[in-house]
């Protein structure tokens, strides 16, 4: 099959070294380093269960599970009585104030994490959680708690009953994957999945501190895609995350995944296919490639199709067990970058066994567009040793970290073009029994210049196990 990329192929395995890379910092930045600063301790009993090899209060795919607003940061999860739980402290603190929100976890589900977002224009505090292609809860808090946290008190009278709706907007009966965004404006947007793995759409609704609208969906399931063992007619695109930088552009990278198995060489494998990337400039009413065409409207007729030219940035057929839903990250200058991992090549160009080959032969890549448009990719030179997601930050300098299952954490800096990829922090070797995939609060780094962290202890079967809170301080 021939598809336009701007990626070319000979680059899917390549290291970019420094002569290649986009820009020089000044010489006065400093490198990426982390200053441990301590750990808090969220819940000593927090629920514990594995299903999809995951954790239902550490998928690295909740936006947010960690969040910081004016001075304080807010944490949600499942307790140990499934009951879910919403944290504050004041940054610094040693100690969390807890409140419960009236809502019992239904299932061992890994998928039905907890998503945190702040309405800006109201300051109002959003829960969604509980879902995998079902129905969803959602609870607001009142208006202005998140602002003034010293004048109204932390309490479960702070917060709205639970509902099954957007205060009574019905989205779909098949929903998933909830990550909120706030806009330039200070409106709040949820992302989320319509239908089923292999088989749906992403969409989006708005709420603009009155109301919540349904802007409806933006991306296709259907259209034909072929690999050189089969073809597939229906998939879904799987968000890397969905942010907005300084400027105001939403970007988001993804992966396809097909419905399919044909596709690949063996049934042991995964369907992820690709890697792509499309930009709003408009809220995200409509969505554009890297060349800027648009490819996609959101509510509208034309939505973004595996068959739209010009989506790939790195092509990867089936067979090299990609990830799903990883990471991105943008720059200071609004250059996104992502983190993507699979099987390279060198490994063999059929993994048989997703879980196996991935913990055995895995590998992260630094994805990143330079300022003149291009893409370029890094492989970083440390071994997953995990099936499991790693997640992106950079800090003011625009210097990297991947942050690795089991809290293992790699920087390398902007100056270097991103070449010189090495181990920060090492969370094993530290003692920290992390299970494995982490959540990081990614509006903390630019509010205080911190790295922090929210990982569960290793446990087993259903025995509940520690939520702890890891904090670095990062370059000043």
């Amino acid at each position: 099959m021939k598809r336009r990329t701007l990626l070319g192929a000979a680059l899917a395995g390549a290291v970019v070294t420094p002569a290649l890379a986009s820009g020089t910092a000044r010489a006065a930045d400093p490198g990426p380093s982390l200053t441990l600063t301590g750990t808090t301790t969220l819940d000593t009993q927090a629920i514990y269960f594995v299903s999809y090899d995951g954790l239902v209060n550490n998928n690295a795919f909740q936006k947010n599970g960690l969040l910081t607003h004016k001075g304080h940061q807010y944490a949600a999860w499942y307790t140990a009585d499934r009951g879910a739980v919403v944290g504050r402290r004041a940054l610094g603190a040693g100690t969390w104030s807890t409140l419960k929100v009236g809502h019992t976890l239904r299932y061992n589900d890994s998928h039905n994490v907890i998503s945190m977002g702040i309405s800006k224009v109201d300051g109002r505090l959003h829960l969604n959680m509980d879902s995998h292609s079902d129905g969803f809860t959602y609870v607001k808090s009142v208006a202005g708690l998140v602002d003034d946290p010293a004048g109204l008190s932390w309490t479960a009278s702070r917060f709205g009953a639970p509902q099954s709706t957007l205060d009574g907007l019905a989205l779909t009966s098949q929903f998933t994957y909830p990550q909120f965004v706030s806009t330039p404006e200070g409106r709040l947007q949820l992302s989320y999945r319509v239908a089923v793995s292999g088989n749906g759409r992403n969409a989006l609704a708005e709420y603009d501190g009155s109301a919540w609208t349904n802007l409806g969906e933006w991306s296709s399931s259907t259209g034909t895609y072929t690999s050189e063992h089969g073809s597939s007619t229906a998939r879904n695109m799987y968000l890397h995350g969905i942010d907005y930088d300084r400027a105001g552009r939403l970007h988001s990278f993804f992966t396809w995944r097909e419905q399919n198995g044909a596709v690949m060489c063996s049934g042991g494998g995964i369907t992820n296919h690709d890697t792509g990337y499309v930009y709003s400039d408009d809220r995200g009413r409509t969505w554009r490639n890297s060349a800027g065409t648009v490819v996609g409207t959101t509510g509208g007729s034309d939505k973004v199709a595996v068959t739209d030219s010009g989506l790939v940035i790195d092509p990867l057929n089936p067979d090299h067990s990609l990830m799903n839903q990883e990471s991105q990250f943008t720059d200071s200058a609004g250059l996104p970058h992502a983190i993507i991992s699979y099987v390279p090549g060198r490994f063999g160009q059929c993994t048989t066994n997703y879980v196996a080959d991935r913990t055995a032969n895995g590998r992260a890549f630094h994805v990143r567009r330079n300022a003149s448009g291009s893409w370029q990719k890094t492989e970083i030179p440390v071994p997953l040793n995990s099936s499991q997601r790693t997640k992106l930050i950079l800090d003011k300098y625009d210097n990297a970290y991947a942050i690795f299952p089991f809290c293992r954490i790699a920087g390398a800096s902007k100056a270097s073009g991103y070449s010189d990829w090495a181990i920060l922090y090492d969370g094993v070797g530290a003692g920290l029994n992390a299970f494995g995939e982490v959540v990081i609060d990614e509006t903390r780094v630019a509010q205080d210049n911190f790295l922090s962290i929210m990982y569960q202890e290793k446990s087993s079967g259903t025995t509940p196990s520690a939520l702890r809170n890891l904090n670095f301080r990062l370059p000043a």
